[in-house]
């Protein structure tokens, strides 16, 4: 059984609801992304992951062309 672990990712360079759109699509793409909840306010996503795969979550953001970090 997999460990799933909710986390916080500040997103850069979001600045209208397309850019929301095509982090949500990139991050539905990542396996092991469970769930996800973007916010373009606070420039940040909710995400429950597996365990392990953040690194490829904050490498498919910054492949998308949003530098991204946990919070």
């Amino acid at each position: 059984m997999e460990d799933h672990r909710q986390v916080t990712v500040r997103i850069d360079g979001m600045s209208c609801a397309s850019c929301v759109g095509r982090v949500e699509k990139a991050l539905a793409k990542v396996p092991g992304v469970e769930e996800t909840a973007v916010n373009l306010v606070t420039g940040s996503a909710r995400l429950r992951l597996a365990d392990g795969s953040l690194p490829e979550v904050i490498s498919t953001l910054e492949q998308t062309g949003y530098p991204a970090r946990t919070v």
